[in-house]
């Protein structure tokens, strides 16, 4: 039975970004981990008033920051990865720039963190335990 309350295909919960330069974000949202635009709203000017993207199970939303009203907030996003080290290195050459490279700590996965050109960083792990 379709779900009458939200679209189908998106989840619960959607993480919503708001960078400087949405359009770079989404291009490196694909680039890097693949993902399938959904949607997205341009306004007159050429900004991203909203876009949302798939990654495998996830949607994530975003938008062009607007000051004074709604300005760019740096956000930390945790994502899961089948190779982080390959992910990883992939980032780099998409542009992002390393916050942590990949390593093995006391937990089950090895993470790494880059951040890319809209200011968000992408935390990179795959369960190795």
């Amino acid at each position: 039975m379709a779900s009458q309350y939200k679209p189908e295909n998106y989840s619960t919960v959607s993480p919503y970004l708001i960078v400087d330069g949405a359009q770079a974000t989404i291009n490196f949202l694909v680039q890097v981990f693949g993902a399938e635009e959904l949607v997205v709203i341009p306004d007159g000017s050429g900004k991203v008033m909203h876009a949302a993207v798939r990654i495998e199970d996830t949607v994530i939303m975003l938008a062009d920051s607007f000051p004074p009203n709604r300005p760019a907030v740096p956000s930390d996003v945790h994502i899961y990865v089948k190779d982080v080290d390959s992910i990883y290195y992939k980032a780099l050459a998409a542009g992002a720039v390393s916050v942590q490279e990949p390593v093995k700590k006391q937990d089950p996965d090895k993470r790494g963190a880059v951040k890319d050109s809209g200011g968000t960083t992408w935390w990179i792990s795959t369960k190795v335990e």
